[in-house]
């Protein structure tokens, strides 16, 4: 009934206060319906209507800025700006992104899907409107875990400095910042951000700049700041000269809108810290917030999964290695940033409580910690999804690789991920990796040959990175297990004509390809690369010397990527055959299912069988 008013941005400011619950309750139950048909973020979204809402009913949208960081909670700002019709599409190809985007809406002001970033962002656009002389209102949404982030304290530290109004919210689900005072912290709040005492406060800061009282001053602050200790919560924020305002309930619209009108008047940084409870409103989220965080669809009535998984994947199986691993080797450590279930740590966590380390959404902090408890005579493995790992690329080349410690990367969610889109696609990690020296990088074909490759890294001594993919473990080629030996691949298949170098997940496609071909009569070789660093040279240098035609297949961006290298190392052999790199073209993958992402990149058996008939006689088949 009230949601059927909501069609446009400011719409939600025709309703009177009484019928906001009623709207919020709507929300909820919208978000519940949509998202257990397309599955998507569920718990963070249900925490944070009351919030959006009296975000939109105090600002004015599009001129007003709002920054969510990461994005996972961005769903009511999309119903209230228009975007409730495209829930049906979310996350799905050519649908509605599960993030905000500026191509979507003039009200997302900026992309995020990374955490920890909407300070600095939000910082970045004060500083563009002080420029221009604009008097819009820039609002940053952070929340408890994204905090854990180094980012967000160095923007802070950044913004204490401002001399004009700058937003940032503090969502809190989950960790406690400061106790909650009551009365006595709302009276704190009307004195502080009251027009008489803040023109006070500014009229007595420049009598005394002025007459060059800078001593006096510093003197007064001491005082002040002493004083405030004793009875303002938040004081970490209020020693970096940000003012602090709540803890307010952020299910009470009406206490929201008090505190945000409050911080509106601040001539300067403001922090507004706001106590949510994930899921709220739906009792499975509420019970179960992690498994909610990012859901699959499910039976509203109940919260389980409609289709359940029945097939084990890549990390249900290194959740299983590692634990063996553990036991077998008490050097071994586990290190995750934040994402102990999504990584599947959570099973050595509850072996090895003492060998286990959740550092935080902090991936940088992650591999550095990681190259300290190398240097003191552990073997850390570092879980993290792939395009995480790309934020902590200076640690590992500086701290990790130039030292040649015995850090284990175990990048989960390589190659194409789906639904979240151009942040989440982990498309870059063979090329970046690749430019780090001492840095060594394989990739599985399948189930057995992950667990072989863990057992492999953690005994190296080296640098070495696992990349698998997302989803259900592949169990073909059972058969061919060949030991692992450093820099070497596994010919699969040997009988010349046409040789296909696949890399890791793409070796099922390699699979499937080669038996058209071989319907059609075409002889065809398959190599299980392994190692995309070092450089497999004899492999290729054989493939060149034995086949007509080379194919290079990867689950991963074109430049820099293995078909890369294997192009120029054929150039400088003289190869005089045809060569095909299959890979990822330069260019952000939008969100979709797996399936229709390959079949667009042209990385689908079909395409890539479509690609290699051409190139044969010069016609698609």
């Amino acid at each position: 009934m009230y949601l059927e008013q909501i069609e446009k941005v400011n719409d939600i400011k025709k309703l009177n206060k009484k019928e906001y619950p009623l709207l919020a309750e709507e929300i909820r139950k919208f978000l519940i319906e949509k998202i257990s048909e397309t599955g998507g973020h569920l718990g963070s979204n249900l925490g944070t209507v009351e919030l959006t809402m009296a975000l939109h009913l105090s600002l004015n949208l599009p001129m007003d800025k709002i920054i969510f960081d990461v994005g996972h909670q961005s769903y009511t700002h999309k119903i209230l700006t228009g975007r409730k019709d495209g829930f049906d599409t979310l996350r799905k190809y050519h649908g509605m992104s599960g993030f905000p985007k500026r191509k979507e809406s003039d009200c997302d002001c900026f992309d995020t899907g990374h955490s920890s970033t909407s300070i600095s962002a939000g910082l970045g656009m004060v500083k563009a409107r002080d420029l221009s002389g604009g008097t819009e209102t820039i609002v940053s949404v952070i929340g408890d875990g994204s905090l854990t982030g180094g980012m967000a304290y160095e923007a802070l530290n950044n913004a204490s400095t401002l001399e004009t109004n700058f937003i940032v919210v503090l969502n809190d689900n989950n960790m406690s910042i400061s106790e909650n005072v009551g009365g006595l912290s709302k009276y704190l709040n009307n004195v502080r951000t009251a027009e008489g005492y803040l023109d006070l406060k500014e009229g007595v800061y420049n009598t005394l700049k002025n007459s060059g009282k800078d001593g006096l001053i510093a003197r007064i602050r001491r005082i002040k700041n002493g004083v405030k200790q004793l009875v303002v919560p938040g004081m970490f924020f209020e020693d970096m000269g940000i003012t602090y305002l709540g803890p307010v309930n952020g299910h009470d619209i009406n206490a929201l809108l008090r505190v945000f009108k409050d911080a509106k008047r601040v001539k300067g940084p403001v922090l507004v810290h706001v106590l949510t409870e994930k899921g709220k409103g739906y009792e499975p989220a509420e019970r179960h917030p992690a498994r909610f965080h990012g859901t699959d669809p499910f039976e509203p009535e109940t919260g389980l999964p409609k289709n359940p998984r029945t097939t084990a994947n890549y990390t249900d199986i290194f959740s299983t290695v590692m634990c063996k691993l553990g036991k077998r080797n008490e050097k071994v450590v586990a290190i995750t940033a934040a994402m102990p279930d999504g990584t599947g740590l959570k099973r050595f966590r509850n072996m090895y409580p003492e060998r286990f380390f959740d550092v935080g959404i902090a991936e940088e902090h992650a591999v550095t910690f990681a190259a300290g408890m190398a240097a003191g005579g552990y073997i850390p493995v570092v879980a993290i999804y792939s395009s995480f790992l790309q934020r902590a690329y200076d640690q590992i080349l500086h701290d990790v690789c130039i030292q040649n410690l015995p850090v284990v990367f175990a990048i989960d969610r390589a190659g194409l991920v789906g639904a979240d889109g151009e942040t989440h696609q982990g498309i870059f990690d063979l090329s970046f990796l690749s430019s780090i020296p001492n840095m060594h990088i394989m990739a599985p074909k399948n189930k057995w040959e992950f667990s072989d490759m863990m057992k492999y890294a953690v005994a190296a001594g080296c640098p070495i990175a696992v990349r698998y993919p997302k989803g259900e473990a592949y169990t073909g080629l059972k058969e061919f297990r060949a030991p692992i030996s450093m820099g070497k691949s596994e010919w699969i298949y040997k009988e010349g004509g046409i040789a296909l170098l696949a890399v890791g997940s793409m070796v099922k496609t390699a699979v499937t390809v080669r038996d058209v071909l071989k319907e059609k009569g075409l002889p065809v070789s398959l190599v299980n690369v392994r190692f995309v660093k070092p450089f497999d040279k004899e492999m290729v240098k054989q493939a060149a010397n034995e086949h007509d035609f080379v194919i290079t297949l990867e689950e991963n961006t074109a430049n820099g990527g293995f078909g890369e290298g294997v192009r120029a190392y054929l150039e400088e052999c003289n190869y005089r055959g045809k060569f095909l790199s299959v890979a990822i073209p330069d260019c952000y993958v939008e969100h979709g299912s797996v399936e229709q992402l390959k079949k667009e990149l042209h990385m689908d058996a079909e395409s890539i069988l479509n690609r290699i008939l051409e190139q044969m006689d010069g016609q698609p088949k």
